[in-house]
């Protein structure tokens, strides 16, 4: 299913790794004809580095990879020409950063059980995080609550139907 081009329109594909924001988003902008970002592409060095080793993420650690990311938001918007960002974007106050630069950003939350999780993340070769750290993820994530009106996904449906609910959801 194509869209025609859906200039303006931010989405942000959120959840904890695992969950196919990339492989996801990548298939939705196509649909959609807009720019897909990988949020993981903006860490840090210093980032990366402390997630390959390991070690979960501070709320400090984040800001500056939040700041970026809403700053990328920020250009799509003024540029109109439309974006879906991969980010995990697991707590409100996250949400909240990308939001703040534009209010009709909209979140669709990549929703799995953790046994599914764990298995993606254990045949994922090539990427920095390891799967040592899904459960301080889990731990770490907040559900966007009813007034963040997120569209919810059940990843055990494969991406391609996920990608073509979404695209009809965004016709309706």
């Amino acid at each position: 299913m194509s869209l025609k081009i859906q200039h303006g329109r931010l989405f942000v594909l959120m959840g904890v790794s695992g969950s196919g924001k990339t492989t996801i988003g990548a298939a939705f902008a196509n649909a959609l004809h807009v720019d897909f970002v990988d949020g993981d592409a903006y860490h840090t060095t210093e980032n990366v580095r402390r997630m390959a080793g390991g070690m979960s993420l501070t709320d400090d650690n984040r800001l500056q990879w939040l700041f970026a990311l809403a700053a990328r938001i920020h250009e799509a918007k003024q540029a109109g020409t439309g974006l879906v960002l991969a980010c995990s974007a697991l707590k409100r106050s996250y949400r909240d950063i990308l939001r703040a630069e534009a209010p009709e950003l909209h979140f669709i939350f990549l929703r799995g059980p953790r046994p599914l999780l764990a298995a993606r993340l254990e045949a994922r070769h090539g990427h920095f995080m390891p799967p040592s750290l899904l459960d301080s993820q889990l731990a770490t994530l907040e559900e966007p609550a009813a007034d963040e009106r997120a569209w919810v996904c059940d990843i055990s449906e494969t991406p391609d139907r996920i990608v073509v609910a979404l695209t009809a959801r965004v016709a309706e």
